[in-house]
């Protein structure tokens, strides 16, 4: 009898802490839909919460994929 999985089970059992971390900040996002004032550094701005949070969401997940390549692509110094 073979144990292998199907592709969508194994992809499941993978990434399953991912998946549900973007479910959770997409429910988090869509339940702040309220207007806010935002200021960084000298800039001040009013937009809604939800278009914020999808933005800093946004480099947040940029930011994971250019460590995440550099992480790989570098070689390990050795002590």
């Amino acid at each position: 009898m073979s144990t292998s999985q199907s592709p969508a089970v194994s992809f499941l059992t993978r990434y399953w802490l991912p998946i549900l971390l973007a479910v959770l900040a997409i429910v988090f996002i869509a339940q702040n839909r309220d207007s806010t004032s935002t200021t960084l550094f000298w800039f001040s701005f009013n937009a809604p919460l939800w278009l914020t949070l999808t933005v800093v969401t946004v480099i947040a997940f940029g930011c994971g994929v250019v460590v995440g390549r550099r992480k790989k692509g570098s070689p390990r110094m050795k002590d």
